[in-house]
């Protein structure tokens, strides 16, 4: 990956991060250590590109605080919600479904902020040209997915499995209706290069990264075609546990919510923070948001 003006101060960070991380963990009741404020992500992307970004990040919060961030990777979706729940972290970068799922686990949890693009974020199936499979135009078209194989991203991803499942089902299509059962591949990069790989022939990825994927040139996307892009809905958020005020001092919410809001496109070192956040800012956002969401994991029996 190219370098940036992050890398030698994320670098620091992230050694420093990860020796915080080998320290805990271990705790019971609260589980964290009040002195250190965690923060985490679900893991959707290239872990060297979350490596990047989130030291970053855990900087700017302890600037913005005046207290130790530390953040503390995690291998699986599931791992982000229940280190949430159990205090390990305290305030997380969720999907649409993940955020739901911590909220319901921690009453009390607020959603802070979102990107710009995620009031109106969208999934794209993608399909591999061997499949046959040519792009359409509107939900209907999902129906000539049935008798292929498809691999969403992780099990409990927004825009890698919760929507795109919600679409095939309003078009008709279930998942008997496909090849074999669909696979799971954890992350939208896996899910692009199992499909550019012929791994599987259908594949349904976020849209961020699809476009990221595709200018980059990492994978060789020649055999690959984009199907149909979802109508939107709303998908990530920086997710706030209730107790944040109380563990680390009045205001540390707002702090955050401060910093992330005033996050500026036109200043170098925010800008570099948003380029890998793939946003040109952040927005205020509320629990009511993802209300269409917490009805579809309900639906789709993915919330309990």
């Amino acid at each position: 990956m190219p370098q940036n003006p992050l890398t030698r101060r994320t670098f620091l960070l992230g050694t420093g991060a990860m020796l915080v991380l080998s320290a805990c963990g271990s705790g019971g009741g609260g589980g964290s250590d009040a002195r250190q404020l965690g923060i985490s992500a679900i893991p959707d992307q290239d872990p060297e590109l979350l490596n990047r970004l989130y030291p970053a990040v855990a900087e700017r919060f302890a600037d913005a605080t005046g207290v130790p961030v530390a953040y503390r990777p995690v291998t699986d979706y599931s791992a982000v919600v229940r280190a949430f729940e159990i205090g390990d972290i305290h305030l997380a970068w969720m999907g649409g479904l993940t955020g739901v799922q911590a909220r319901v686990r921690v009453p009390g949890a607020t959603a802070l902020a979102q990107r710009d693009i995620d009031a109106d974020f969208h999934s794209v199936f993608i399909a591999g040209a061997d499949s046959g499979l040519r792009p359409f135009d509107t939900i209907d078209g999902l129906r000539s997915l049935a008798g292929h194989t498809l691999t969403f991203g992780s099990e409990t991803s927004t825009s890698g499995r919760l929507m795109p499942q919600f679409f095939m089902r309003k078009a008709g299509l279930e998942l008997s209706d496909l090849r074999g059962a669909p696979g799971f591949s954890g992350s939208h990069d896996a899910t692009i290069e199992a499909v550019a790989t012929g791994s599987f022939e259908v594949g349904a990825v976020n849209e961020q990264v699809w476009k990221a994927s595709a200018a980059a040139g990492e994978i060789d996307l020649s055999g690959v075609r984009e199907l149909w892009r979802t109508p939107g809905y709303a998908d990530y958020q920086w997710l706030a546990r209730p107790d944040l005020d109380e563990t680390f001092g009045s205001g540390t919410r707002r702090k955050v919510l401060d910093l992330l809001l005033d996050l500026d496109a036109g200043d170098s070192e925010d800008a570099e923070i948003l380029k890998l956040f793939g946003a040109q800012s952040f927005v205020r956002t509320e629990n009511s948001a993802y209300d269409r969401i917490e009805d579809v994991a309900r639906d789709l029996g993915l919330l309990r």
